[in-house]
């Protein structure tokens, strides 16, 4: 990703107005191929430049099968020629994919054209060596940025597009990603985050140059270079009601989204346990979307919400429970809600969560046989958080808000999920201060979300 938003910090009232403009129809790019040989092929014949006193017929004959012949050679050349700009393409994949997980530690800068062009939603910059200075302060790699920030990481989620097509353009590449960083500078250290994608305009480098420059480590690999690369972030860029297509807006509205993650949080209410974990995926506007680990928890079936959290804490004791904990509530009224808390998740590794003894051999049995131990596989969760007591009308109406959300940025929920409202709740019952809650709904897999 281009990460160049740092740079606000220390220059904010430096920063230009942007044009806005849509990803949905990028500039094509093309690739210069090498000069057919058909005419040359057919001049150089001995047989095409004989006396005129041939026959027709034989003359025709042989025309026509050195023609057929200089067609065939001329398209095994553009089929080679085209495969190996496939292949660089594939190897600029796994270039970026290394940079991201590397955090550009090192960055392979010849896979970047010396006048290369970044432009984020804050700032733009020009030339490689600009970028890497930036990612380099931002990763606390320079003096200033190891007095401005800490704990910055980025994680990749994935990598599309980059088709060759039949002229030898290429298609830009995408990738999705998540950005953390955490302004030390600050006394109260807050972390921003943000997610989006970075669009790569891209380009085999021309074969009549010198082989050192177009050619990769690979044989038979044409070298693929970024040329152009623009960022989007997913809490302003996307366009409403355009099946999450992406824009440019003001760059007024990229420092505002950034200046209110650093400003104080205020008295904020104990959490009742330790979270579990996840992996953000989106910071949209006004929700996120998250990645959950597959988990194992204890569930009942509940009327009042305090003689839930009784019943539970009861059962868990000595097990460690995990936060939040979360509710269902059907939408018909009528049927019986259930109460879950998180015990054990699946770590980096494990297929499946370690289901703890203790509570296998106390669920169903005497004062705990209206409990259960359930497993929840890993799943893609869309979050909306409320700060309200979690009453009924206002669980309501922050899960209508939620899907009028996902369906204005083009996800998609299960379609079990119509039937159920489901709330989270990180802090324990009778807590003072900002309350943590949360309604989570489910998005699909078959196209629900983009992060496969």
């Amino acid at each position: 990703m281009r990460i160049t938003l740092l740079v606000t910090l220390v220059s904010l009232l430096s920063l230009a107005a942007v044009d806005s403009f849509s990803v949905k129809s990028p500039a094509d790019r093309t690739v210069r191929l090498p000069t057919k040989q058909k005419g040359r092929l057919l001049q150089s014949d001995g047989y095409i430049s004989s006396s005129s006193s041939s026959s027709s017929s034989s003359y025709s004959s042989s025309s026509s099968l050195i023609q057929q012949r200089a067609s065939t050679s001329q398209t095994e050349s553009d089929n080679v020629s085209l495969e190996s700009i496939s292949r660089g393409v594939a190897e600029l994949k796994k270039i970026l994919a290394r940079e991201y997980a590397t955090f550009f530690s090192p960055m392979e800068t010849q896979y970047y054209a010396k006048d290369v062009s970044f432009t984020d939603p804050m700032t733009s910059l020009a030339g490689v060596q600009s970028y890497q200075n930036n990612v380099d302060m931002l990763a606390s790699r320079t003096l200033l940025g190891k007095v401005l920030f800490s704990d910055a990481g980025i994680v990749l989620h994935n990598i599309s597009g980059g088709t060759v097509q039949p002229n030898g353009s290429i298609e830009d590449i995408v990738t999705r990603w998540t950005l953390r960083l955490t302004a030390k500078i600050l006394p109260w250290k807050p972390t921003a985050r943000f997610s989006g994608i970075s669009v790569y305009k891209v380009i085999a480098e021309n074969a009549s140059s010198s082989a050192s420059t177009t050619t990769s480590s690979t044989p038979g690999t044409r070298r693929v270079t970024i040329v152009e690369q623009t960022d989007y972030w997913d809490s302003i860029n996307i366009v409403p009601n355009s099946g999450g297509q992406y824009q440019k807006v003001d760059k007024g509205k990229a420092i505002n989204d950034f200046l209110n993650q650093l400003s104080p949080g205020g008295f904020v209410a104990q959490t009742a346990a330790p979270e579990l974990p996840y992996q953000l995926l989106r910071r949209g506007d006004e929700y996120e979307v998250r990645r959950y680990p597959s988990f194992t928890g204890i569930q009942l079936p509940y009327k009042r919400r305090d003689e839930g959290f009784g019943s539970l804490g009861a059962f868990t004791k000595g097990m460690s429970p995990l936060s939040p904990a979360l509710m269902d509530v059907q939408k018909d009224d009528i049927s019986d809600k259930y109460m879950m808390w998180p015990l054990t998740f699946a770590r980096p590794g494990e297929m499946e969560p370690a289901v703890p003894q203790e509570a296998t051999d106390k669920a169903g049995e005497g004062q705990w046989r209206t409990m259960r131990v359930v497993h929840v596989p890993s799943k893609v969760v869309a979050v909306r958080e409320f700060s309200d007591a979690s009453m009924e009308p206002v669980v309501r109406k922050a899960d209508r808000e939620l899907r009028e959300l996902l369906q204005r940025d083009g996800l998609r929920p299960t379609r079990e999920s119509e039937d159920v409202v489901r709330f989270a709740q990180y802090d324990a019952i009778f807590s003072m201060g900002k309350r943590r809650g949360e309604v989570w709904i489910d998005l699909g897999d078959d196209g629900g979300h983009p992060f496969d």
